[in-house]
């Protein structure tokens, strides 16, 4: 991790969610907001279809960095803006693509600790804006 220079990618992924995805994680993590697994009241609210939640979106999305990092030790901080929310469709699934670059080496005031920028996108689409996470280096 010592030859890091702004702009290499650590890692990349693609992972598939299903509604069945959607089911595990309402029931891990008590979200059992209707708009994750009916169509109808997703549809009554204005939405495209069944959403997945957010914090699935952003904890699927750092895995990358987290194998790379060599495990959630080394993660300071993580933060994302959602932009979008991703629709899983129910036959298809839904695909978040994941790319993770470095977007700043340690610094002085923050000696040992490297920004990595994450692009996550569903369906061609940004989903997660401003996704970084510090790593601190083994």
């Amino acid at each position: 991790m010592a030859d890091l220079a702004v702009g290499d990618v650590v890692a990349e992924a693609a992972f598939h969610l299903t509604r069945e995805s959607l089911v595990r994680y309402a029931g891990a993590s008590g979200d059992f907001n209707p708009i994750h697994y009916r169509d109808d009241v997703a549809a009554s609210v204005g939405l495209p279809g069944v959403l997945a939640h957010g914090m699935l979106t952003m904890g699927v999305a750092v895995q990358p960095v987290v194998d790379w990092a060599g495990g959630a030790e080394h993660i300071v901080d993580y933060q994302v803006r959602f932009t979008r929310p991703v629709v899983v469709d129910p036959v298809e699934g839904a695909t978040l693509g994941v790319v993770a670059t470095v977007g700043a080496l340690p610094t002085d005031a923050d000696p040992g600790v490297v920004r990595i920028d994450l692009a996550v996108t569903a369906a061609g689409r940004t989903v997660l804006g401003k996704a970084q996470v510090r790593v601190r280096l083994a």
